[in-house]
């Protein structure tokens, strides 16, 4: 059956291969929120490498992948008459991926940062190569792509090459979010046969860095919530505790000038509607770490995501590939781009980031559920008053699931791009990791989602245990957004639901009154 061309009436257009793609963007075309579109101009670009391509093979000239094998086999000479063979053997060569199948969303972002790198014309692929690609992610006839098998140069290879199966009638695909098909069925249901690949095209799909860096934007739109969300708890767990709210005052934090530090305070102060000339001192001179120094922890995530962020899109606006065109002089050059080492960098730098909140977290629920820390709360926010309360244990089960979660969280922060392998007989003797970083960045805030979301339910029960004395307005949102899904807990009752419906509204961005704050304006 044909799938019908989707409506495009209420999304906004990303041009790929016009102005510089943004890591929104990035994220706005894999969640099918933005319709993509190849830039005339970038058209012009392709088809002048294309044709010095073609030049170059006919004339007999040596271009690697095209009149030559590749890897440690460049030595090997490929006459021209067998370069489309070479070409189509590559990517049958390099299915041997395994792990977790990428999601739809990831899949789809994946498309988009390979589009961005092919229409900036400097690959010699034909403009139909980057038009069938953007047909694929605009339809959303997305490659089954297995998520491991990449070190990260020559690119993500392995990975990539399930892209450029499909285009080819290939392998597997999801349509619309379906079951698994064979890609020339998926083609079929946008009325498109399989596309024959040009000498150096499954190259020049394949030779990138754009898995790591897809998934590592993903990873970082997710972790730019999760430090909004950690602010909001942070100061709704002071008020429940009745903190010291001069802690995040103005002046302890300017004099310190780290923005995001700042930046964090300052959206504390908001949430507790601190006023500097009558602070709320609470009951301590000085509270435990985990409250106090809580701009400190989460400030570090909110200016890593800063300088992340332009690493990030700096990566998806280049060339990753090999060897390159440049079109002026009419000639190929061999060189290095397809090299992660800076989308593995930011990865481990982000990761490292993230766990420490999830840490930070699960410090501040150990407090929030301790008689001795939690100045008058009930041990482990039970809800149950009277004769029976002896039978209920509330949210203590909880603390030692965030203890499991965080201790996951940090064991993972080894860097992975220091886990370099010399491999493929020893021609990519130095590789980043890159895509391994970009998984294990993604599961770093996947763990720390799930203990926002179980410090989430804390807060909003010692919120309400607090009743009437907690008045500042965050605390207060913050509670009944929680409460819009989950009832308070009054006797003990199994959770694991409770977490989901709050992990739900987390990842929606409908967790607390951070909608209109920016953490990395």
């Amino acid at each position: 059956m044909t799938q019908p061309p989707r409506d495009d009436s209420k999304r906004p257009t990303v041009a790929i291969g016009g102005p510089r793609l943004t890591l929104d963007a990035v994220v706005a075309l894999a969640r099918g929120t933005a319709a993509p579109t190849l830039d005339p101009n970038a058209r012009d670009r392709m088809e002048a490498s294309a044709a010095v391509v073609a030049r170059l093979h006919a004339s007999g000239e040596s271009v690697y992948g095209v009149t030559t094998s590749v890897g440690a086999s460049v030595t090997t000479a490929v006459p021209p008459a067998r370069s489309a063979e070479l070409s189509l053997n590559l990517l049958r060569m390099h299915g041997c991926g395994t792990g977790r199948v990428l999601d739809d969303t990831e899949a789809a972002a994946v498309l988009a940062v390979r589009l961005a790198s092919l229409a900036a014309g400097k690959s010699g692929v034909r403009p139909i190569v980057a038009e069938r690609l953007v047909e694929l992610l605009d339809r959303r006839v997305l490659p089954v792509i297995p998520s491991e098998g990449s070190v990260g140069a020559s690119g993500d290879l392995t990975p990539l090459s399930y892209v450029a199966a499909v285009l080819t009638g290939e392998r597997e695909v999801r349509v619309s979010g379906g079951p698994e098909i064979p890609a020339v069925e998926g083609l079929a249901s946008i009325g498109r046969d399989p596309l024959p690949l040009g000498p150096k095209e499954a190259l020049a799909l394949m030779n990138g860095t754009s898995v790591g860096s897809a998934i590592a934007c993903l990873a970082w739109d997710r972790a730019a919530t999760l430090t909004r969300v950690a602010t909001s708890i942070a100061a709704a767990l002071s008020a429940a505790v009745l903190g010291n709210s001069t802690h995040f005052d103005a002046f302890v934090h300017d004099a310190k000038p780290h923005d995001g530090q700042r930046r964090v305070a300052a959206w504390m102060r908001d949430d507790l509607a601190y006023d500097a000339a009558t602070p709320d001192r609470g009951v301590r001179l000085q509270d435990r770490y985990s409250i106090r120094c809580a701009p400190h922890v989460i400030g570090v995530a909110v200016d890593a995501l800063e300088w992340t962020r332009a690493t990030l899109e700096t990566e998806i606006n280049g060339v990753s590939d090999n060897p390159v065109v440049d079109v002026e002089r009419g000639i190929v050059v061999h060189g290095g781009n397809f090299y992660g080492g800076h989308v593995a960098f930011v990865c481990d730098a982000l990761k490292t980031a993230i766990a420490n909140l999830a840490c930070l977290l699960d410090r501040q629920l150990a407090l929030l559920c301790n008689p001795a820390e939690n100045e008058g709360l009930p041990a482990n926010l039970v809800g149950v008053t009277g004769d029976g309360a002896c039978t209920h244990n509330g949210f203590k089960a909880v603390t030692i699931a965030t203890s499991a979660l965080a201790a996951e969280a940090l064991k993972l922060t080894m860097p992975a791009s220091a886990f370099s392998r010399s491999t493929e007989l020893h021609n990519q003797d130095k590789v980043p990791m890159a895509t391994l970083a970009a998984r294990d960045l993604l599961r770093v805030v996947e763990l720390t989602e799930q203990v926002t979301a179980m410090l989430a339910l804390a807060t909003a029960q010692a919120v309400d245990l607090r009743g009437d004395t907690v008045t500042a307005p965050g605390p207060r949102t913050l509670r009944d957004a929680v409460r819009s899904a989950v009832p308070r807990l009054e006797g003990d009752r199994r959770m694991d639901r409770d977490v989901a419906a709050v992990l739900e509204l987390l990842r929606a961005g409908a967790l607390g009154g951070f909608s209109e704050r920016d953490a990395t304006a």
